[in-house]
């Protein structure tokens, strides 16, 4: 059982930086990829951000490609997302997400991610 808790969230104006964390724990041992998702009221669950297991490869929604970075330090067990010109539309309820095994499922898929945390809000103001 792996536990992922998000933080860094908050209240931001356009423009601004924020950088979001994810901590992992429990049996982190063989944990895969990890992605970052987001949430908007009234809006499915969408794909942000993807890293791989061994940090080689990367992936990004085109909405957030340039702005934002993804990566994850392993001696820490932590995920981290960082944004940067930040919009309004980028409010929403950010998750990140690990795999435990490549299930076939393609990166920007939920259902490939078996271990969810509960997510940290982010607001954007205009």
């Amino acid at each position: 059982q792996v536990t992922l808790v998000e933080s860094g969230g908050g209240l931001v104006q356009a423009g601004d930086s924020l950088r979001l964390s994810c901590a992992a724990s429990g049996n982190t041992f063989g944990t895969g990829a990890m992605a970052w998702f987001r949430q908007a009221p009234g809006r499915q669950r969408e794909f942000v951000a993807y890293i791989s297991r061994t940090r080689d490869s990367t992936q990004y929604a085109a909405s957030v490609k340039g702005r934002f970075t993804i990566s994850r330090d392993d001696a820490k067990n932590t995920l981290y997302l960082q944004m940067s010109s930040l919009k309004p539309e980028d409010t929403a309820v950010y998750f990140c997400a690990a795999e435990i095994n490549n299930n076939g499922a393609v990166y920007n898929n939920a259902l490939r991610y078996t271990y969810w945390g509960q997510g940290t809000q982010v607001t954007v103001s205009s």
